[in-house]
C-alpha cells in the first residue's frame, strides 16, 4: 500500500458543507409537519391532582392533547433503566409523561400537537394543572439527611452504594496503610453541578407509512440504533419496520446518549396514531430544565504518604448527586471512583460512593463523564501532599507514576465496562517531561518573582489523567467498492462534529490503497447499518475505526483474489495503489479496482461498457471458472465487527499559568499547555481540534458554568443571560505536544481522544489559582466572587 493517509493531518472533509449552510439538522427537516409542545412541571416536587384541558380545546389548529392516561401498553410504563448494576439497588426512571408525581422542574406532564409550534404553545399555556406541592430535596446535604424523600420507596434517598478496595503491598488494608504512614491528611472537596450546552438541542421528527406499517424517525441523537430498538419496543412494532436516522447533529457531549428521551417515543407514537408527520425541536429553556446535567459531587479524602510524597494509602468517600432519576445507571460515579487513580500507584486504595436522589434534573454522562471529578480529587490530593512536604508538585507526581516497563498495569478494580481496570500502555514520565518543557515549569519561579515585583499575582498548576476509552461491547463497519471505483463506508454510530467522515475515510483509503476522494462515509443511519452501540466515551475511532479497518481487509483480500485470476498472478504478489491493483514492482501489469468490483458481480445484463465485461457470455463465466467462488457472495464488499478485550487507556497532562486581579479577583488564563497520548494518531489536526474543544469546555466548568438551584428546586440561571460560558476571549491559545504509545489491544494501535481535553482543567486551574493566591482551593468552579470571599476568610 503506497496510498498512505493514516497519520496525516488531512483537512476535515465535512466542513465545507457545514460552514456554507448545507448541513441538514433536525429542524431543517419536516416542512409542513405537525408540531409538538409540552406542558412541563413548574414545581420540583408535587402531586398532580387534576389536569384541565378544556380551555385549550378552542385553539385554532389544535390536533391532539395527551396525558399519561392516554398512553397505551408499554408506553405507559416507566422508561428503561439502560445500564442496571447490582449496586443500583433502587434504580428509578421517569414515565414519558408524568404519572401522579413530578420530581423536578421541567418534567413533561402533557403533550400537545397542533398545526404549528406557535399554536401548540398557545394550547399549552391554556392547560391548567392543579398540584399539591411537596417538599423538594435539593442538594446533597439535604438528600443524605433523609428527612424528605424524592421517591417514597427509596430509604435515605440512596439509589446506589458501592465499595471497591484494593490492598497495598503485602495485603495491607487502607486503614492500616494510612495509620502507619509517616504523614496523613484529611480534607473535603466539592464539584458543583453543571451541564453541557450543545448548540442544537434535542429534536425528533417522525413519519408513519400506514400502507406498509413502517415508521421513519429522525432524531438528534448519539445512538440511532438504540433509539430504534427503544421505539420498536415501546410502540410494539417489528424492528425491521422502524428506521432511525441521525441527521447532522449540532453537538451531543453526552446529553444525547440517553435513549429514549420521552419525546423520542411520544413523537413517533403520535405520528402513528394521527397518521401525520409530527416534529418537536427543543428550545433552550427546555434544554436547561429537562435535559441532563452532570458533575455534582462531594468528596471526603484521607491519604497517607511518605517523606517523598509516595501515596501509601488512599481512602475516598464520594456522595454523587444523580438527580431525580437514574436512566443511565451509575456509570458516572463508577468512572469517578476508578479513573480517580490516574497514572499513579497509590498503595492501598479504598473508594466508597453513594449515589443520591434529589429533586433536580437527572444526571447522566457529560463530556468527561465522571473523570473531571476524579481527576480533581486525585490532583488536589497530590498538590496537598506537595504543600505539606514543601516539595515540587511535579516531583510528587513523578514519585507515584506507573513506569513504562510496568505495562500492562492492573489497578485491581472493575471499570465501567465490567472488565478489569488494566492500563494497556503509556509513558507517564516522558509525558511530564514534555509538559514541563512546554509550559516552562522549571523557570516559572523567576517569572513569578518578576510579576510580583510588578504588583501582579500569577500562579502555575498541573494536572494528570488517564482516560478509559474505546469501551465495548462492539461496533461494526460495512465497506463496498462499486463499479465506478468508489468506496462506500458505513457504520452505525453517530457523528456530532468529531470529524468521523474524515478519519474513517483515511482509514479506508489507507487500507484499500485508494484516493480519499473516492471514499464516502455514512454514520448514524439504521438503513445503512443496523447494529451499533453509540458515540460516547471516546470510543468512535477505536471501535468503528477498527471495525472499518477489518471490513476493508476483507474487501482487500477478495479484491486481490479476483484480480490475481484476471492478471494470472499470485495474490501475494499484488498491491493496490491509487485504486489500481498491480503486480508489486510492475505497475503496467494492473487492473482498476473498479473493474475488480465489476468482476466480483457477474451479471446476466450489460448496462454499460464496464458491466458488459461481467455478463455471462463476455466475462468471467465464459471460461471454465465459475463466476463466483463457491460459498462467496457477489459484490466487492465486506462487513466486520470489532469487540475489544477491554478498554484502552489514553493519558495526558495539562499545565496552566493564570493571573488573578488584586482588586476584582478576576482570573485570567495566560498560558495553557497539553501533552496527550492517544496511541497512534489517525489525524493529528483533528485530535488537536478535539483537545482544544475539550479545554474550552473545561475552562467553562472551572470558571463559569454552574447550575444554581434555590431551596425550592427552581433553576435560577436557566438561560444564556445567566448561565455564563467562556467566549473565545476567555479560552487561551493552547500549546500541544503529542506522545504516541500504541495500544496492543486493537489492530490500529489507537486510543480515544474526544473527551480528553476537558478532564483535568478544573484541577489545573485550581492548582494555578492556589499558587497565585496562597489560598486553599477545595471547590470548583471558582468565580471572582468566590475568590474574593476566600480572600476575606483568609
Amino acid at each position: 500500500m503506497t496510498t498512505k493517509l493514516f497519520g496525516e493531518p488531512v483537512r476535515r472533509r465535512e466542513d465545507g458543507r457545514l460552514i456554507t449552510g448545507q448541513g441538514r439538522y433536525l429542524d431543517d427537516l419536516g416542512e409542513g409537519a405537525l408540531a409538538a409542545a409540552f406542558v412541563r412541571s413548574p414545581h420540583a416536587h408535587a402531586r398532580i391532582l387534576d389536569i384541565d384541558v378544556s380551555a385549550a380545546l378552542d385553539v385554532e389548529g389544535l390536533v391532539a392533547i395527551y396525558t399519561w392516561e392516554d398512553l397505551p401498553g408499554a408506553l405507559a410504563e416507566p422508561l428503561p433503566l439502560l445500564i442496571p448494576h447490582p449496586a443500583l439497588t433502587h434504580g428509578r426512571t421517569a414515565y414519558p409523561l408524568a404519572r401522579e408525581i413530578v420530581r423536578h422542574v421541567g418534567e413533561p406532564v402533557v403533550m400537545v400537537v397542533a398545526r404549528d409550534r406557535y399554536l401548540a404553545e398557545d394550547a399549552c399555556a391554556l392547560i391548567r394543572v392543579d398540584y399539591e406541592i411537596l417538599k423538594p430535596v435539593v442538594g446533597i446535604e439535604e438528600a443524605v439527611r433523609g428527612v424528605h424523600l424524592v421517591h417514597e420507596d427509596v430509604p435515605g434517598n440512596v439509589g446506589a452504594h458501592l465499595v471497591q478496595e484494593v490492598p497495598g503491598p503485602g495485603g495491607v488494608t487502607v486503614r492500616d496503610a494510612i495509620a502507619a504512614a509517616p504523614h496523613t491528611l484529611e480534607f473535603r472537596l466539592d464539584i458543583e453541578r453543571s451541564a453541557c450546552m450543545p448548540l442544537e438541542g434535542k429534536g425528533v421528527y417522525a413519519r408513519w407509512d400506514a400502507d406498509d406499517g413502517s415508521l421513519r424517525v429522525y432524531s438528534s441523537t448519539q445512538t440511532s440504533t438504540s433509539v430504534r430498538m427503544a421505539i420498536a419496543a415501546k410502540l410494539g412494532l417489528p424492528l425491521p419496520k422502524v428506521e432511525v436516522v441521525a441527521p447532522d447533529v449540532g453537538g451531543g457531549f453526552g446529553v444525547k446518549i440517553v435513549h429514549p428521551w420521552p419525546e423520542e417515543v411520544l413523537v413517533p407514537w403520535a405520528a402513528r396514531l394521527l397518521n401525520r408527520e409530527v416534529k418537536w425541536a427543543e428550545d433552550r429553556r427546555e434544554h436547561f430544565v429537562s435535559s441532563s446535567h452532570e458533575r455534582g459531587q462531594v468528596q471526603h479524602v484521607r491519604v497517607g504518604f511518605d517523606d517523598e510524597g509516595r501515596v501509601l494509602g488512599l481512602d475516598v468517600e464520594i456522595l454523587h448527586d444523580h438527580g431525580a432519576y437514574t436512566p443511565y445507571g451509575i456509570i458516572v460515579p463508577i468512572i469517578t471512583s476508578t479513573q480517580l487513580l490516574g497514572p499513579y500507584k497509590v498503595g492501598a486504595y479504598r473508594v466508597e460512593f453513594s449515589s443520591i436522589y434529589t429533586n433536580t434534573v437527572q444526571v447522566t454522562p457529560y463530556r468527561g463523564a465522571g473523570r473531571p471529578q476524579g481527576v480533581f480529587c486525585m490532583e488536589r490530593t497530590m498538590d496537598r501532599i506537595a504543600a505539606h512536604l514543601g516539595r515540587d508538585r511535579t516531583a510528587v507526581r513523578a514519585a507515584n507514576f506507573i513506569q513504562p516497563d510496568e505495562f500492562p498495569y492492573d489497578q485491581g478494580m472493575t471499570f465501567q465496562d465490567g472488565r478489569p481496570l488494566i492500563y494497556d500502555s503509556g509513558d507517564y514520565p516522558e509525558a511530564l517531561r514534555l509538559l514541563k518543557e512546554l509550559i516552562g515549569w522549571d523557570s516559572f519561579l523567576e517569572e513569578k518573582a518578576r510579576a510580583a515585583a510588578e504588583g501582579r499575582r500569577i500562579g502555575i498548576g498541573v494536572g494528570c489523567y488517564v482516560e478509559g476509552t474505546g469501551v465495548g461491547p462492539y461496533e461494526g463497519g460495512h465497506v463496498q467498492v462499486t463499479s465506478d471505483g468508489r468506496v462506500h463506508v458505513s457504520t452505525g454510530l453517530t457523528s456530532q462534529g468529531q470529524g468521523h467522515e474524515t478519519v474513517f475515510a483515511q482509514i479506508a483509503a489507507t487500507e484499500l490503497g485508494v484516493p480519499i476522494e473516492k471514499v464516502s462515509v455514512v454514520t448514524g443511519d439504521t438503513r445503512r447499518f443496523g447494529y451499533a452501540v453509540g458515540t460516547f466515551a471516546s470510543r468512535a475511532a477505536v471501535m468503528s475505526g477498527n471495525a472499518i479497518a477489518l471490513a476493508c481487509r476483507k474487501v482487500r483480500e477478495k479484491a486481490l483474489r479476483i484480480a490475481a485470476e484476471a492478471l494470472e498472478a499470485d495474490p501475494r504478489d499484488l498491491e493496490i495503489t491509487d485504486g489500481m491493483v498491480h503486480v508489486a514492482g510492475v505497475p503496467s501489469a494492473s487492473i482498476p479496482l473498479a473493474t475488480v468490483a465489476v468482476l466480483s458481480n457477474p451479471l446476466r445484463y450489460a448496462f454499460d461498457e464496464e458491466t458488459r465485461r461481467a455478463t455471462q457470455f463476455a466475462g468471467a463465466a465464459s471460461d471454465d471458472r465459475p463466476p463466483v467462488a463457491e460459498g462467496e457472495e457477489p459484490g466487492l464488499e465486506g462487513r466486520d465487527y470489532y469487540s475489544p478485550v477491554r478498554s484502552t487507556f489514553a493519558a495526558g497532562m495539562h499545565a496552566a499559568i493564570v493571573e488573578t486581579d488584586r482588586d476584582t479577583a478576576e482570573i485570567r488564563i495566560l498560558r495553557y499547555a497539553v501533552v496527550h497520548d492517544c496511541g497512534k494518531l489517525i489525524n493529528p489536526m483533528i485530535v488537536e481540534g478535539q483537545i482544544h474543544g475539550g479545554v474550552a469546555q473545561g475552562v467553562g466548568g472551572a470558571l463559569y458554568e454552574k447550575m444554581v438551584y434555590d431551596e425550592h428546586g427552581q433553576l435560577l440561571n436557566a438561560s444564556f443571560m445567566d448561565f455564563l460560558m467562556p467566549y473565545a476571549t476567555e479560552v487561551p491559545r493552547i500549546e500541544t505536544a503529542h506522545l504516541e504509545t500504541p495500544s496492543p489491544l486493537n489492530p490500529l494501535g489507537i486510543k480515544g481522544a474526544g473527551e480528553a481535553g476537558v478532564i483535568p482543567v478544573s484541577a489545573v486551574i485550581a492548582g494555578a489559582v492556589e499558587d497565585a493566591e496562597d489560598i486553599t482551593i477545595a471547590r470548583m468552579p471558582i468565580s471572582p466572587s468566590d475568590l474574593y470571599a476566600l480572600r476575606q476568610d483568609r
